[in-house]
């Protein structure tokens, strides 16, 4: 028996990689979700699956929440500035309960990316390389689903606004990349995924934003053209349209990046992981609209 927790299990990531797990046949009793609100996990524990609570920034809880466990999936936090510190209590946590596995849903060249979210996460790669635990780095683009909300105002407007140039961005759904991770975390010990210091940069088939403007209008069934302009612009436009200030910076940090080349990688880590073609653009976004 080998048991798997997985944590942030009610996150959306989280959450589909344990539909994952279960769906490969890893039996409910041999699954740990590991959440900050236990309410929100009432259907994995009708399920069978075990529910301990444990936040990032409690270690004492996170020790007893991986207690008995074999193998972790690591799906890194949501609190970006506190994730250095909080990833190396999970990781503490780990060393101490002896798991044998670690699988740590970074992100993707997070060892040359310019994006403001890749240093925490190459810290947590580097606490990781430091430790006895075996590890296994999964280095998740951006997700299409991070699109979803411009599906609509794409459709009224006519109009993706970006700041990508020509770039190529190979996203991701969500879901493809949780299911990828989860099967790494439930392979068998002789898999060549579970080598300590593996790391896989998980990527789909890279489009441009103009390509993404047409996968828009597929979704929506509305004309949709790409509109480049500065980063100065893009950032004028959005804080005008009323998004937070830190969100603003993270939209338009991530269309600096894709410029530069960033998130664009090959597709052929999650492809092989996932056995089949990742989905396009256009078929996760139609999945999130569902």
């Amino acid at each position: 028996m080998t048991v798997i927790a997985v944590t942030g299990a009610t996150g959306q990531f989280g959450a589909a990689a344990v539909r994952t797990l279960l769906g490969r046949g890893v039996a409910a009793s041999d699954v740990v979700a590991v959440v900050r609100n236990e309410d929100k996990a009432a259907d994995l524990a009708a399920r069978g699956v075990a529910v301990r609570v444990a936040d990032y920034g409690d270690p004492t809880a996170l020790r007893a929440a991986l207690a008995g466990v074999d193998r972790v999936l690591f799906v890194s936090g949501s609190e970006v500035g506190q994730r250095e510190v909080q990833h190396a209590n999970v990781i503490e946590a780990a060393e101490a309960a002896g798991v044998s596995l670690v699988v740590y849903t970074g992100l993707l060249k997070a060892d040359t990316s310019s994006l403001g979210l890749a240093p925490e996460h190459l810290a947590t790669e580097r606490r990781l390389a430091d430790s006895p635990l075996t590890a296994v780095i999964l280095r998740n683009t951006w997700y299409w689903e991070n699109y979803a909300a411009s599906v609509d105002s794409a459709a009224q407007t006519g109009v993706l606004l970006g700041s990508a140039g020509d770039g190529r961005l190979a996203g991701a759904a969500r879901a493809d990349l949780a299911e990828a991770a989860a099967v790494v975390v439930s392979g068998p010990d002789d898999s060549a995924d579970l080598t300590d210091g593996t790391v896989l940069e998980l990527a789909g088939p890279a489009i441009t934003y103009p390509e993404l403007a047409d996968a828009l209008a597929q979704v929506s069934g509305a004309e949709v053209t790409y509109r480049d302009v500065t980063s100065a612009e893009h950032a004028e436009v959005l804080t005008g349209a009323g998004l937070p200030a830190p969100v603003v910076d993270l939209l338009v940090n991530a269309d600096a990046a894709i410029a530069r080349g960033d998130l664009d990688a090959p597709a052929d880590d999650l492809a092989r992981l996932l056995g089949r073609a990742p989905r396009t653009a256009a078929e996760a976004l139609r999945d999130a609209g569902r």
